[in-house]
């Protein structure tokens, strides 16, 4: 059986984390928060390392494509292997309507006037097709796929380090940039501007725990894994940060567009229209890797479910080339709904997304810290390969930071909505649990 390569997991997992959040949803936390996004960024990246890490733990010790969902059946309990299951297949799908529908929303800027649930409906069935095929050719399209993304990230970073640095106009404006930063803009809205950006740091990060369920299908994951944990981590914070610095020097971030890609945006802003086109090209392109990681995410831990007896059997069945069809159909047929959404609210699809998204995000991070915590509790006196850092000291402050931001969701207007259907939605799963476990009695 063909497997996927170090490479092919590090772009999977780079390709679900760098998308929206960052070329969609940079201009709103920037607008938030102004010059200090960065260290929301920097925060929320401590705590990405330590979700990271804790699943690298558990997947170097025990590979699985069904991922935390199969640890917490394995180190918990069925209750929380069933919960976490779907609450992780809703979170993937949720991602997929969400990038999908940005996608739709970047294409105005070539095709404009064409309805977003017409371009919505055509990328389904393309990547549909795609995700059919067996899993090597899936992670060789998603390494290239990526590959332009981050290819682009460092060709623009270092444009712009030219622009800053020697271009004479954009060299005058970036010192001017800075210098209204220092003295008095670097909170621009004060502490709740500050606490609201980490919501949105939160939903940016959202896709790195791909890596656990691509690893799975990975060649030697005692190497491979460790190897890609570390070098994700580094090169999201950094591709995260540098290119946000760039954009708060490039232009006054008081003057960006929050409807629109902030690089887009911002070499359209300072005359260099080509770059503009060719960035707009690229966060497409991103939108779609995301897009096309979610939905190979989705779809295994659809059939890990069923593999566990907490989903129709059928959709267990892989083929020969260990591609599980049946959960790629359905989970697309779910992700179809999203041209049903965009043709009745278009104006508001994304903004339902984003606050759903990242309430499931929570959700799917704390699970892995609870999982994390029954795996070294089993494993105990057990030589572990690769360990988190700090244990338990780390995961408290994760869950801590965690708990922090859905009580700040609680005062976004755009966020509050989703908090409070969150228990809705773990009541359903729950009187499914229990009726499915009835069921087989």
């Amino acid at each position: 059986m063909m497997k996927l390569k170090n490479r092919h997991i590090q772009m999977i997992a780079i390709g679900g984390a760098i998308g929206t959040g960052l070329f969609y949803g940079a201009a709103k936390s920037i607008q938030l928060t102004g010059p200090s996004i960065l260290l929301s960024y920097l925060i929320g990246g401590v705590m990405m390392y330590v979700i990271m890490r804790a699943l690298g733990e558990m997947t170097v010790h025990s590979p699985n494509s069904g991922a935390f969902s199969h640890y917490a059946y394995q180190y918990v309990g069925d209750y929380l292997g069933f919960l976490s299951g779907w609450f992780a297949w809703f979170e993937y799908t949720i991602v997929c309507m969400l990038e999908v529908t940005v996608v739709a929303s970047f294409l105005d800027y070539w095709i404009p006037g064409v309805p977003h649930w017409v371009s919505i409906a055509s990328i389904l069935g393309l990547f549909f097709l795609i995700n059919m095929m067996q899993v090597r050719l899936f992670g060789e399209f998603e390494f290239w796929f990526a590959g332009i993304k981050v290819a682009t990230i460092v060709l623009m970073m270092a444009f712009s380090s030219y622009l800053i640095f020697f271009h004479a106009d954009t060299h005058t404006q970036a010192l001017e940039n800075i210098r209204s930063t220092v003295s008095h803009n670097l909170f621009a809205n004060g502490m709740e501007g500050f606490l609201f950006s980490m919501v949105l740091v939160v939903f940016s990060f959202g896709g790195v725990q791909f890596l656990g369920i691509a690893a799975a299908d990975a060649e030697d994951p005692d190497r491979t894994v460790p190897r890609a944990v570390n070098g994700v981590i580094i090169r999201i914070l950094v591709f995260y940060v540098g290119t946000l610095l760039a954009i708060l020097c490039l232009y006054p971030w008081q003057k960006l567009h929050t409807d629109v890609s902030p690089f887009v945006d911002v070499f359209d802003k300072v005359g260099f229209h080509f770059a503009a086109q060719i960035m707009s090209i690229v966060v497409i392109t991103a939108a779609l890797s995301a897009f096309n990681s979610c939905l190979y995410a989705a779809a295994r831990m659809l059939a890990n479910l069923a593999r566990h007896q907490s989903a129709p059997a059928s959709l267990a069945r892989t083929d020969k080339h260990n591609v599980p069809r049946n959960a790629v159909i359905a989970t697309s047929i779910v992700i179809a709904l999203t041209v049903l959404l965009n043709y009745l609210v278009p104006e508001k699809a994304i903004a339902y997304l984003i606050a759903v998204t990242t309430t499931s995000i929570i959700i799917t991070w704390t699970t892995i810290l609870i999982c994390h915590a029954g795996f070294r509790r089993e494993t105990a006196g057990d030589a572990i390969k690769y360990k988190l850092p700090f244990f338990p000291y780390a995961n408290w402050m994760a869950f801590g930071l965690l708990a922090a931001v859905v009580i700040i969701m609680l005062f976004m207007q755009d966020m509050k909505m989703a908090v409070y259907l969150m228990p809705l939605w773990i009541g359903m799963v729950t009187v499914l649990y229990f009726a499915i476990r009835s069921g087989r009695a």
